[in-house]
Order: structure tokens, then C-alpha cells, then sequence
């Protein structure tokens, strides 16, 4: 077999980001009675995070913005889009989220049969630009976290996908060398463009079957890894 390190991106590649998400917010317009001010229904204001929460993470992954940036100001863009007054924003709604989010465990279709087909053969690892806090209760919550021997995150290496100094602070932590080495994620910047910048083989996971792509490898489900690696 010519690969021997798998390093899987972690959301909306095998973490059901969108799911959870959008469950979680149903969770909190809820609990925070947002529907009484008649301004937006729950559907405007998932629709609304998703908007916002994109633009922020897009300026985070090109080092416009830091951590604390999203997590202080995320739920402040949505009500302003919203229209929401700011005497009626929820207090807390943001440490709420964080907190209630990771711990659902919704994952993308086959994850877990790809992970125990895989493992036996392969070395797998995460390799995200999530935070170190949130990732790991996803990983341990969902069950995830007993496939990977490392997980390395963009806070752990001081560095982001798609920058090469994050790939190469990966092959030194899990002692590979980039031909035994292939990048499996659902993003073509961070972890297509970054992986091949850097001569890191990649598999494109395109559920959407996006045709502008360029990659080593697309698959449509997780199942066609199965196809992909042999073991």
C-alpha cells in the first residue's frame, strides 16, 4: 500500500457540522424565547449563523481575524442582521452554543464503517483548524476520537490549513513523510489546495459533486474510500 497516514479533516468530514449546528440553534431560539419579539423565525436565524459564521471562519483561515474575534462577536453580527435590538440580545447565548454544540453527535453517513475499515491498516489522525477545546468533546462525544492516534489542531501548531508550516508541523508530529501521506477533507483551500501546495497527496470528499475541482482523488460518500484504499 502506498499510503500509511490518513489525516482526516474533522468538520463536515466526518463531524456533522451542519446537523449539529442547526439543532443546537433550534435548541436555543427555544430556551431564549426569540420567536416572542415576532422579528425572525427559527429558520431566518439558522439561516443567519450560517451566513455569518462562514464569513468569520473565511477571514479566520486567512489570519484577518483571531479566535476570540468569532467567539466575541458571531451572535452580535446575527442579531444586527436580524434586526434584533440590542436591549433584547440573550445574555450568554454565545458561551451557550459553545458548549451545547460539540456535545452532539451527529456524523456524516458511513464515518464509523470507514473508520473501523480503515484503522487496522492505516494510521489515522485529525487534522483541523478547529479549536482545542471544542474538537476534542466533538471527537469524544461522537465517539470519533478511538480511530485517531493524533489529533492536531491549527491552535496545537500555531499555524492554519492551508499554510505549509501546519502540514509540516503534522509530518513532524506524526513522523511521516509525504509520499506515505494523504489528506482526506471537504474544503478545496484548507485541505486540497493546502495538502497539495505542500506534495501531500488528497481525497476531495464532495457530497455536493462540485465539478471545479482539482484533486488526487473526489468521492461523493465516505463509502468510496473503501475503494480508494485498499486494506
Amino acid at each position: 500500500m502506498k499510503y500509511k497516514h490518513l489525516l482526516f479533516d474533522l468538520d463536515h468530514t466526518l463531524w456533522d457540522y451542519d446537523t449539529n449546528a442547526k439543532e443546537t440553534l433550534a435548541d436555543l431560539y427555544g430556551q431564549y424565547e426569540l420567536g416572542k419579539h415576532e422579528l425572525f423565525e427559527v429558520s431566518e436565524f439558522i439561516d443567519t449563523f450560517f451566513q455569518v459564521n462562514d464569513e468569520l471562519w473565511t477571514a479566520y483561515n486567512h489570519d484577518r481575524i483571531k479566535k476570540g474575534y468569532i467567539r466575541e462577536n458571531r451572535f452580535k453580527q446575527i442579531f444586527e442582521r436580524l434586526r434584533l435590538p440590542l436591549r433584547y440580545y440573550p445574555l450568554g447565548i454565545d458561551d451557550n452554543y459553545l458548549h451545547s454544540c460539540p456535545q452532539k453527535t451527529h456524523k456524516i453517513p458511513f464515518a464509523d464503517e470507514v473508520l473501523t475499515y480503515l484503522q487496522p491498516q492505516y494510521e489515522l489522525h485529525i487534522l483541523t483548524n478547529g479549536f482545542n477545546d471544542v474538537q476534542s468533546v466533538k471527537l469524544e462525544r461522537s465517539g470519533l476520537d478511538k480511530y485517531f492516534k493524533e489529533v492536531i489542531t491549527s491552535e496545537s501548531a500555531e499555524a492554519k490549513k492551508p499554510s505549509a508550516k501546519i502540514f509540516e508541523h503534522t509530518m513532524n508530529q506524526i513522523n511521516a513523510s509525504i509520499d506515505e501521506t494523504l489528506m482526506i477533507g471537504d474544503n478545496l483551500n484548507t485541505d486540497i489546495k493546502g495538502a497539495r501546495d505542500f506534495g501531500i497527496d488528497q481525497v476531495y470528499f464532495n457530497p455536493e459533486n462540485n465539478q471545479d475541482y482539482d484533486a488526487t482523488f473526489s468521492i461523493t460518500s465516505l463509502l468510496e474510500l473503501k475503494k480508494v484504499l485498499p486494506v
